[in-house]
């Protein structure tokens, strides 16, 4: 049975961890303002339906604060142009190109003073206001309908519901990859990609808690959980999430290029969660089962939407031998189920308040850590007594009630 000391720890460090909505809220304006920016007439894009979309951890509700506050967030954005461009028409270089030309309209306009950054799949405008953040616009177009149904077929091979499937794969995309040989000239040969894809398998299994996110929509008075941006869900698995990458950004502060990516955590979380209703159960579970997840062989941790892809591919790239990442993220693993069943297992505030510093960076509370103890010391001593396995406590005494009439003496 799950600890009510241990899940309230928990919470306080989520607290300490977590962005207030109000930072989704900036992120929602931002990624909106180019929506509109793209499909005004004057637009290089506006002919081609464009659509912006978040990515990543914004898309999902897992950011988490930086150890360094001065660090920026990152927002990633989906561009797709949904009509009227295809391998057959343009390369991904005019693609990126057509896109990078409205982008920087935008940034003028906008009078944003960095100026844009090409990366190998994105562009990347910076913004310096209350939220730091800098927003990757990385432009796409649908993928055939071939491709599409290949990558479902694929996907219940691996064990995904087949209607689960067939609904995400209508989200694939092709993007462009400066880094690919046919980057500038016709060529079927382009990336996949699937992030909504992704991001909505992703909420199928945050929906296994389903009471307890119908709750959340009850809380925010909406007819279901899907009227509730995926931030507000505030799901077991989600804050698992953002607790085992803060961990893991705290352990590889010195050695950030050798710590394990937040899509292979997420990727093994979503898989090893089976619907806990609280946190300290679901990250149990998720700390006990997502080694067993990586497989022995290629791919070690496949795309759950596009189950060619080995999102642990760079493990075995020679480029990167000398960052050691697969041995570092065993390292990682074993030490955050050490930190964690320390966390979960709370013996008094001072150790809670050392460990809490130790492992996740996260200055908590004496007070409160004290109060949490207290009461769920008083709320145990309350409880009515469990009798052991195959025994029973003898029944109580029935209290005598006084015939009708009699006075209290």
């Amino acid at each position: 049975m799950s600890d009510p000391r241990a899940n309230q720890v928990l919470d306080e460090v989520i607290g300490k961890v977590d962005i207030p909505d109000s930072a989704y809220e900036k992120a929602e304006q931002r990624y909106k303002d180019l929506a509109t920016w793209l499909a005004r007439p004057e637009s290089k894009c506006a002919r081609f339906s464009p659509h912006v979309y978040p990515q990543g951890s914004f898309r999902i509700g897992t950011v988490i604060r930086p150890l360094n506050e001065s660090h920026e967030y990152d927002l990633d954005l989906g561009c797709r142009l949904r009509s009227g461009v295809a391998k057959t028409s343009h390369t991904q270089k005019q693609l990126k190109h057509l896109v990078g030309d409205d982008l920087e309209a935008y940034r003028l306009a906008r009078n944003i003073a960095e100026r844009k950054e090409e990366k190998h799949r994105c562009w990347r405008l910076k913004y310096a206001d209350t939220l730091k953040f800098h927003m990757d616009s990385v432009p796409s177009i649908p993928e055939s309908a071939a491709t599409r149904q290949a990558i479902s077929e694929a996907m219940v091979r691996s064990g995904v519901n087949s209607s689960l499937a067939s609904a995400v794969t209508e989200f694939a995309g092709a993007i462009t990859d400066n880094r690919l040989p046919n980057y500038d000239r016709l060529s079927n040969d382009w990336r996949v990609s699937n992030s909504e894809g992704y991001a909505r398998w992703f909420e199928s299994r945050m929906k296994l808690a389903g009471p307890l996110l119908e709750r959340r929509a009850a809380e925010a008075r909406v007819g279901k959980v899907d009227d509730l941006p995926a931030y507000r869900w505030k799901s077991p698995l989600q804050r698992s999430v953002q607790l085992l990458k803060r961990h893991r950004d705290m352990m590889f502060r010195d050695n950030p290029d050798s710590k394990p990516v937040s899509i292979i955590i997420t990727t093994l979380a979503g898989r090893a969660y089976q619907g806990e209703a609280d946190l300290e159960s679901a990250l149990r579970r998720i700390l006990s089962t997502m080694g067993n997840l990586v497989n022995q062989g290629a791919p070690r941790v496949p795309n759950p939407v596009y189950p060619g892809e080995d999102f642990a591919d760079k493990w075995s790239d020679p480029a990167r031998k000398h960052l050691d990442l697969e041995r570092h993220f065993w390292q990682w693993l074993e030490q955050a189920k050490a930190d964690f069943n320390i966390l979960t297992s709370p013996k008094g505030p001072d150790l809670l308040l050392e460990s809490a510093k130790r492992s996740v960076g996260v200055l908590l509370s004496r007070e409160a850590l004290t109060k949490i103890l207290g009461q769920a010391t008083t709320q145990a001593l309350l409880r009515e007594p469990v009798a052991p396995p195959g025994l029973s406590f003898p029944p109580k005494p029935i209290t005598p009630t006084k015939p009708a009439g009699f006075a209290a003496s």
